[in-house]
């Protein structure tokens, strides 16, 4: 799921599936990290879905 915002010109969040493909890693770890609180998921249509400053906050190595 890839919401796009006028303004910054890429998706405003990603699917669990999407996000464990730009990690290269497993969408169980994903589930895991949200579920430990190492990642921050949201809520959209009732769907978990990633915002895309939490996704480049873990790419960049930022601390929580």
């Amino acid at each position: 799921m890839q919401k796009k915002t006028p303004d910054a010109g890429g998706p405003a969040f990603y699917s669990l599936a999407d996000a464990a493909w730009i990690l290269g890693v497993d969408i169980n770890q994903i589930r895991r990290a949200i579920r430990v609180g190492a990642l921050r998921a949201v809520r959209r249509r009732s769907r978990l879905v990633i915002p895309a400053a939490e996704l480049r906050r873990v790419l960049e190595g930022g601390a929580r």
